[in-house]
């Protein structure tokens, strides 16, 4: 494989990373960039699993304090029940009710997924509805803490994440938008909207390893996959930060302009 083509798989790793974890859709900003500059690779699913995990790699080293403590809590109150982790034991359980519909929907549907997220139209039609999205959540704050979420709160979010299968629709956006209507604090919902992401990229993952694995002249695809992977984790980090900081200070409204922006012009010029 030349040294372009290399660099065109290291370019779209570094997309992915930097619009994971934004509101505007990694998945729809990579169709619009191979659209865009004509790049082959169009129906390389596994190239996005691939460069998906690095994502989760980022948000995972990120969060991994956190999350070790929930894990952590999570058993300490099944095998000693613990007072003290029992507030993180129902937070896994939160998150794991959450993950359910995306999950149900993922399995029976993936198929049809997978042919949609071919369809660039798709995607600025979808970059739309995340638009107004955002737009009707921006001015809200929320008053629940981590410890206020019920599960009734979890389902909800859990099916605003499912929506955002559908190609173009923000999953960071969607399950944000869906926080924040039940009444999340701002860094709860995004922090929540994060661990939501974890499972669900994993489940991704397994469902497309079959594939990854039985992909003609996969050995050839190693070295670019896996720069697209580096710089996919790189970006990610950096972006989800910045993100946090971007929410905690209520400026949504700028990624709401921004996909509706790129939404108007990827339906009438690509």
């Amino acid at each position: 494989m030349n040294i372009i083509k290399i660099l065109q798989y290291v370019f779209l790793g570094a997309i992915q990373g930097f619009t994971e974890p934004i509101p505007i859709s990694s998945s729809g900003h990579l169709l619009i960039f191979k659209n865009l500059f004509n790049f082959k690779m169009l129906n390389d699913i596994n190239f996005e699993i691939v460069v998906n995990f690095g994502s989760f790699l980022a948000i995972l080293f990120l969060y991994r304090k956190k999350i070790l403590k929930i894990v952590s809590d999570f058993f300490g109150f099944i095998i000693k029940k613990k007072d003290e982790c029992k507030e993180n034991y129902r937070y896994a359980w939160l998150i794991i009710i959450a993950t359910i519909p995306a999950g149900i929907l993922g399995i029976l549907f993936k198929d049809t997924f997978d042919l949609l997220s071919n369809n660039v139209k798709l995607v600025g039609i979808a970059l739309l509805i995340t638009a107004f999205a955002l737009f009707l959540i921006r001015d809200f704050k929320g008053r629940k803490t981590k410890n206020q979420i019920s599960v009734f709160d979890a389902l909800v979010i859990g099916l605003f994440q499912a929506v955002a299968l559908f190609p173009g629709i923000s999953r960071s956006g969607a399950t944000i938008t869906g926080a924040l209507i039940k009444d999340l604090k701002k860094d709860v919902a995004v922090d929540y909207s994060f661990m939501l992401y974890l499972p669900i990229s994993v489940a991704t993952l397994i469902l497309g390893v079959k594939d990854l694995i039985n992909t003609p002249n996969v050995t050839s695809l190693i070295t670019p996959y896996l720069l697209g992977m580096i710089a996919s984790f790189i970006l990610t980090y950096f972006s989800a930060k910045w993100f946090i900081n971007v929410v905690k200070k209520g400026k949504l409204i700028y990624f709401s302009i921004y996909c509706l922006i790129v939404g108007i012009l990827v339906i009438l010029f690509l």
